[in-house]
């Protein structure tokens, strides 16, 4: 939001203890934008609850009927829903009574309906009203006026729209479809990535505390990276002197940076050369720099790439690592970060190699799963752990003993592994005279058996002198 336009700070500077916008320069910030609340409820107003495209979840979080995910645009908590026609729809997550949350969970499946918790309210996956405890009263006592209607008491709804996907929505009818909203040249850098379907590894939230502007503004600034983060410049994911380029919306509002692995030629000392604190080259090593082989998908040697759609999602790809990062405001001076990690679907296994060999010629056996890379390693390990079958085991298969007290099959021998070594004497106590009894209960049986072959006919055919 350009503040420099809001009338009610040019109108009236009075109301405001910060005064206007300076006009020097569109480069000065002035620090209260990122401090004032008021300023801060209007940007949750104007900005995420405005004609913007909001990220809301992804198509693989809920592929079938009843699956689905909840979310925040800016401060209203919001569901994402998969209906029974195949079409995604997105309603405020506060119930229309008092206002209570919907659903609790980050996710599940629900089949056909919610319920609030406080009062069983139910609604469809459209987000309509559709059953009321006790709507009628009890003994013609209570219950809701005759005239009353559930379609005009349903949580706010939102449109939606899909993208590669990622599924986006927002509140305003006047906001224009998404290709146009993201921009030409943006846009071809998302398809440059998700180029066919995703499966979700895992997802997790970080709290941060700072302003959400912040967060959005370092993801668009290319200066620190390279003179932040040691791992990228030690390991030349991206710096300064490598090739790559900024893309940005007409508008302003969305962008694309990208690093190409070049060789940097006469500047490939520039870090050392300036001291800069993150070239630890030398100094700053992995114990296992496999996990830093990547495989060139994409054809045009990009190793990095931070792309990001106003207000708050932001793709990244590095090297062969996915992620699509969100900003969540939770006030003034706090937000959360909500990082969902996810990789390509495989290739058919017909058209891998072939493609495997003209990303990349030589090096069509290469696996092309993003965090995965050494799948035939494990693999391999996995075989080296089988044993072959060893003589007199009852399923083919000989079993390592345990050290310790684990070895032992008795449920009290394992019960000792969980508690403290001075408890041991007493469990051992009574686990020995089980076992004492089980051994005088086989010793009887013996002898009853001796005694009974001693005194009748014997049940075995073989001679006694034999056996």
């Amino acid at each position: 939001m350009d503040i420099r336009h809001d009338e009610t700070i040019h109108e009236a500077p009075r109301l405001t203890p910060h005064g206007p916008w300076p006009r020097i320069s569109l480069a000065r910030v002035p620090y209260w934008v990122y401090q004032d609340e008021a300023n801060y409820k209007r940007e949750m107003q104007r900005l995420f609850e405005a004609a913007t495209w909001n990220f809301v979840c992804l198509e693989a979080d809920i592929p079938n009927k009843g699956d689905y995910r909840t979310n925040h645009v800016g401060v209203l908590p919001v569901i994402v829903v998969r209906d029974a026609d195949g079409a995604i729809n997105c309603f405020e997550n506060r119930c229309a009574h008092r206002g209570a949350l919907i659903a609790f969970d980050d996710g599940g499946n629900v089949q056909n309906n919610f319920k609030c918790i406080y009062h069983a309210w139910s609604y469809d996956l459209a987000g309509n009203l559709r059953g009321i405890a006790f709507e009628r009263g009890i003994n013609g006592l209570g219950g809701m006026p005759k005239d009353f209607q559930r379609e005009t008491f349903s949580p706010r709804k939102l449109r939606t729209t899909t993208l590669c996907g990622l599924v986006f929505a927002t509140l305003s009818p006047d906001t224009p479809p998404i290709e146009e909203y993201i921009g030409s040249d943006v846009l071809g850098r998302i398809k440059r990535v998700l180029n066919r379907p995703i499966r979700v590894m895992g997802r997790f939230t970080q709290p941060l505390p700072n302003n959400w502007k912040l967060y959005v503004e370092n993801v668009k600034d290319t200066y620190h990276a390279s003179l932040l983060h040691t791992f990228l410049a030690t390991f030349r994911i991206t710096r300064l002197t490598q090739g790559g380029g900024v893309l940005v919306s007409p508008d302003g509002g969305n962008h694309s940076s990208y690093t190409i692995a070049i060789p940097e030629g006469a500047n490939a000392t520039a870090y050392k050369d300036q001291r800069i604190r993150t070239d630890q080259d030398g100094h700053f090593a992995l114990a296992d720099p496999s996990v830093l082989e990547s495989v060139e998908e994409f054809g045009d040697h990009i190793q990095l790439q931070i792309l990001s759609v106003f207000p708050g999602f932001i793709l990244q790809q590095i090297h062969n690592c996915l992620a699509v990062r969100q900003v969540v405001p939770r006030g003034v001076g706090k937000m959360d970060l909500v990082l969902d990690l996810f990789r390509l679907r495989r290739r058919l296994a017909r058209d891998e190699p072939a493609a495997a060999e003209a990303a990349e010629p030589g090096r069509a056996g290469r696996l092309h799963l993003h965090g995965r890379r050494l799948r035939r390693r494990l693999r391999a390990a996995r075989h080296r752990r089988r044993r072959r079958p060893g003589v007199g085991d009852q399923d083919g298969r000989q079993h390592r003993r345990k050290p310790g007290n684990a070895r032992h099959r008795s449920l009290g021998a394992r019960l000792l592994e969980g508690l403290p070594r001075a408890t041991w004497a007493t469990e051992g106590a009574a686990d020995g005279r089980r076992a004492s009894r089980r051994a005088e209960r086989r010793s009887t049986r013996a002898s009853s058996t001796t005694s009974s072959s001693r005194n009748g006919p014997s049940c075995s055919t073989i001679p006694a002198s034999t056996r």
